[in-house]
């Protein structure tokens, strides 16, 4: 059935003037399936929302509120929460009890573990009950528990690259999964759009830096994932990098070998795994992603090399942090909660140069 054959969806997003909520109402105000209807934010209440972002002139006359949550459960079929961890579990839990479809943006329901939340985010989870029932948002690998769940935790910018480009590996067995070390960076609006000296221009630009070196929050929610995929508990090092653009993350992802292959009997698998995933390009051997190729897309670019002399597979993967791994992966799993066409107001090719 055609998006234009269904009845909308009426929609709202908590944390509608953060960057990941503003690339929401972005790409929400093209979807010929959803309503918009409210857009909370306490920073600009009362504001439009295109006059705080002026790119959005014509495209969202909605003014922005506090939340109000009753209302806003009242009013809305679907809710997308952007908050900062630890903010999203009283909306969710209100929604859900309310007979709402959830996509949370943020942390509080990725990890199924109470205790590893709290250990890496350092605030007490207050519905331990919702983890068990939330989907982890990752359609490439689960998208009929997506298609049945009234809650989707969205997956981490950073995991989303990471687990995309080792799933077929670890799936088939190829590689020894002691051995994965994750190499990510990261454009600054991965950083929000809160002021800080680490993300100020003289900070950032013409320069480059690692940060959260043993210690990055989304580590746990890799490793989880990773582990469901190889059937057995993985640990891995990951170590995110700080870039002097706006938006993408490119991802070196290396692992060691479970046995000879060629890096073409290597694509051939990652094809037949991404078979029919509108999201996963899987680029010609010899070809090696860039984040200019998917800036402003929902698309994963995918793209590897066997190194014979090591033993090792490296694997590069590129997303829009803010489409891809937040905003657009959103709607994504929107779209296949409600039974809208999985790309709708999504299709299409990033923007170059």
């Amino acid at each position: 059935m055609e998006v234009s054959e269904m009845k909308k969806v009426k929609v709202s997003v908590v944390g509608a003037t953060g960057y990941t909520g503003v690339e929401l109402v972005r790409i929400l105000s093209r979807h010929p399936g959803a309503e918009l209807v409210k857009l909370t934010t306490q920073s600009y209440a009362g504001r439009r929302m295109w006059e705080v972002y002026p790119h959005l002139y014509s495209f969202c006359g909605l003014t922005g509120e506090k939340l109000d949550l009753p209302a806003l459960i009242e009013e809305s079929d679907v809710i997308f929460i952007a908050l900062p961890h630890g903010h999203s579990v009283p909306v969710a839990k209100e929604a859900v009890q309310g007979g709402k479809k959830v996509v949370d943006l943020g942390a509080d329901f990725r990890l199924k573990d109470r205790r590893t939340y709290e250990a890496w985010y350092k605030v007490e989870h207050a519905a331990e009950e919702l983890l068990k029932r939330a989907a982890y948002g990752l359609p490439e690998l689960y998208r009929e528990e997506i298609a049945r769940a009234s809650l989707v935790a969205n997956p981490g910018c950073y995991p989303t690259g990471a687990v995309l480009g080792l799933a077929p590996l670890l799936k088939n067995g190829l590689i020894d999964p002691d051995t994965i070390i994750i190499d990510a960076k990261s454009g600054v609006s991965g950083a929000g759009r809160a002021l800080s000296l680490g993300t100020h221009f003289c900070e950032v630009n013409e320069n480059f830096k690692a940060y959260g070196v043993a210690s990055h929050r989304h580590t746990p929610e890799i490793e989880q994932e990773l582990s469901r995929l190889a059937g057995r508990p993985v640990t891995v090092s990951f170590t995110p990098h700080l870039l002097p653009v706006n938006r993408g993350i490119l991802s070196t992802v290396y692992a060691s070998l479970a046995g000879p292959v060629t890096c073409g009997e290597l694509l051939e698998c990652y094809r037949s795994f991404y078979a029919g995933q509108p999201f996963v390009r899987v680029l010609p051997e010899g070809i090696l992603p860039q984040i200019k190729w998917v800036a402003g897309t929902n698309t994963c670019d995918i793209g590897l090399a066997v190194d014979l002399r090591t033993g090792r597979v490296i694997v590069v993967t590129a997303i829009d942090n803010l489409v891809k791994g937040a905003s657009g992966q959103a709607v994504q799993n929107m779209n296949i909660m409600c039974g809208f066409p999985e790309d709708a107001a999504l299709a299409g090719p990033s923007l170059y140069p």
